[in-house]
This record gives C-alpha cells, sequence and structure tokens, in this order.
C-alpha cells in the first residue's frame, strides 16, 4: 500500500511517498528556515503564505521522486494537528480536495503520534512496548507505546518545550535561529559544570517537565554578565551554552530513564527536532546503558518535520479504518485518535 503523505504544521512544507508503513519511496521538504531566521522565530502569516506556494511542487516532487504517479497511490496522509491553524489549513485543505478527487481515503494524521512512527521507519525499529520522547520547539510530550498506534501520554512539559528554550536562550544570547543547533556548537567550547543551572521538576514524582525556570535563571545570568553579550567569541559564552544544554539534558535523561524504569521498559525512543541534538542522544545512551536500556533515535533527515513520518501513521490508521471525511477540520492543541491517559 502507497500512503502519500503531507506535512505543514510549522515552517516546513513537506512530502512523501511510503510503501507499507516502512518504505520510504521519497521523501521532500522545503524549509522556511532561512526566511524566517530574521524574526528569530516563526511568523505565522508569512508560513501560511509560503505553504501556499510550496505544496503544489513539493507534492509533484515526492511523486517524482518515487517514480510512481498518483494512479499509484492507494492513500493520502495529511496532518490534521497540532501545529499552526492557516499552515495546517494549507496542506490539509490540500489532502481532502486530492483525496475526494481521486476517490482515495484520507487519514488525518496527529503530529505527535507520527513523530513515534518515525522510529518505525529505522531499518532496524524498537519492539513494543518502549517509552518515547516525543521532543521539539513545540512539544515535550512523553509516551508508553504500546504497540502499533497504541500510545499513552504520561509526562509533558507544563510550560516551554524544550526546543523552545533552546530557540529562546539562543536569541537572548544573540545566536542564529534555530537555537538548538546554534547553542549546541557554542556548548562544545565551553565546560558545563562550569555554570550549575537548575534543574526543575526533578524531585517530583511524574514524569512531567518544566524548562521556564532554567530559561529564566540564563535570563538572570546574563542580566548580570552584561559584557557577555558582546564576547560571543569568547569563553563565558561557551559556558553558558554548554551549562543550560546540560541542565536541559539533565532533566530529559534521569526524567526518560524513570520512565523505562517504571514501565519496566528495555528500549527508550526519542525523536522530534531536539533528538538531531547529538550531545543529548550520546549523553543519554551512556546514561541508559547503566540500566541496560536502549536508545533508538531517528536520522537527522526524520529528526525534524517531515511527510514519511505522516505516510507511516497514515498507513496505520487507513488499515484501521480511522477516515477523515470532507466534514472535517484542522486543530490546534493536542489531540488523538488514540485513548491517552
Amino acid at each position: 500500500m502507497r500512503i502519500l503523505g503531507i506535512e505543514s504544521s510549522c515552517d516546513e512544507t513537506a512530502a512523501a511517498v511510503v510503501e507499507d508503513g516502512v518504505r520510504i519511496r521519497s521523501s521532500v521538504v522545503s524549509s522556511q528556515v532561512s526566511t524566517h531566521a530574521i524574526y528569530g522565530g516563526v511568523v505565522p502569516e508569512l508560513a501560511s503564505r509560503m505553504h501556499l506556494e510550496a505544496i503544489d511542487p513539493v507534492i509533484n516532487q515526492a511523486l517524482t521522486q518515487a517514480g510512481v504517479s498518483l494512479d499509484d497511490i492507494d492513500g493520502i496522509a495529511a496532518t490534521q494537528g497540532p501545529g499552526l491553524i492557516g499552515a495546517l489549513i494549507v496542506g490539509f485543505s490540500y489532502a481532502k480536495a486530492l483525496a475526494w478527487a481521486r476517490n482515495l481515503p484520507l487519514a488525518g494524521v496527529n503530529h505527535l503520534e507520527a513523530h513515534i512512527c518515525s522510529l518505525q521507519l529505522l531499518d532496524n525499529p524498537p519492539r513494543f512496548p518502549f517509552i518515547c520522547l516525543v521532543v521539539s520547539g513545540g512539544h515535550t510530550n512523553l509516551y508508553h507505546v504500546k504497540g502499533p498506534g497504541a500510545f499513552t501520554l504520561i509526562g509533558q512539559t507544563r510550560d516551554d518545550a524544550a526546543g523552545e528554550a533552546f530557540d529562546k536562550v539562543a536569541k537572548m544570547m544573540g545566536l542564529s535561529y534555530p537555537g538548538g543547533p546554534a547553542i549546541e556548537a557554542l556548548a562544545k567550547k565551553g565546560d558545563p559544570e562550569k555554570i550549575k543551572f537548575p534543574r526543575s521538576m526533578l524531585g517530583k514524582d511524574n514524569f512531567d517537565f518544566s524548562f521556564s525556570g532554567l530559561k529564566s535563571a540564563v535570563a538572570r545570568h546574563l542580566h548580570e554578565n552584561p559584557d557577555m553579550r558582546s564576547d560571543m567569541s569568547g569563553i563565558q559564552p561557551a559556558h553558558v551554552a554548554a551549562g543550560f544544554q546540560m541542565a536541559v539534558i539533565d532533566v530529559l535523561s534521569t526524567k526518560l530513564i524513570a520512565a523505562a524504569m517504571d514501565k519496566n521498559c528495555s528500549i527508550i525512543g526519542i525523536a522530534g527536532g531536539v533528538s538531531a541534538n547529538q550531545t543529548f542522544v550520546k549523553s543519554l545512551a551512556q546514561r541508559a546503558a547503566r540500566y541496560k536500556i536502549k536508545i533508538f533515535s531517528p536520522p537527522l533527515s526524520l529528526c525534524g518535520d517531515n511527510a514519511a513520518m505522516i505516510a507511516a501513521r497514515g498507513w496505520e490508521m487507513i488499515r484501521n479504518n480511522q477516515i477523515c471525511g470532507l466534514e472535517d477540520d484542522v486543530y490546534s492543541r493536542v489531540k488523538s485518535v488514540v485513548p491517552v491517559v
């Protein structure tokens, strides 16, 4: 079964063709990062307009790259939410029209569930059950994944997402957008133990996260050390970046390992934009190895928003007859076709 996936939840317009939920025939991503970088973050109205310009060429390119035509497509999957409303409407409306015109089943995919399914696109995917962290600029959610399509939400951020904290700290320091890669690159020059930033919610008896206090602590440190802003080539800013990054890593790693032990899982998956942070992945793998827990993360091409993961999740949904109609619409908040507790 060949599924055409369409993704437009934020600032990437993406399309992909995936066979049987596991084989990527094509994956095309048109990024808007360079456009939004001058603003230090995504401008929703601008993102929507750019999706309108890119969506048709991107889908055509994905079909060409896969060596197929629309006649060879068995179903369509599109991001239904969560995300920016205007951006979501572009991709989901296109998908609804295409599905209606071609008489094809349409799956409205939860973007976060799709990130979990990106792990099923690995050559050696994780076995069920496992713990999975979906961590990005918009979300930090922790799931107990019991089987295909069986996702139980067990923890989430109370305020800022981890990726959002990276972006905001990078902006405070005058670094480029997106902030994650910029912080990680600068942190390599610093000592993560030099500045001890807070680790929020580690003492709590749950798997939730909080990063607003950490972000505020960095802001206070920069305010108390104003010379640091004009000395970005020096070692002090690198210490700030390293200390901040390690605080995030400590919180994420501790909660993940605790969740895995609580749910008796020997596998942890991480997905989403922040999973591209190799310092985090390597540190987590080293810590988890002490408990004989194995770490799975997607390749860089599947860490960020992409349509291959949308198609993979859509394949599961179409097989289970979880189909959208023309009356269905997008949503901006987290909602799932699977019961969440």
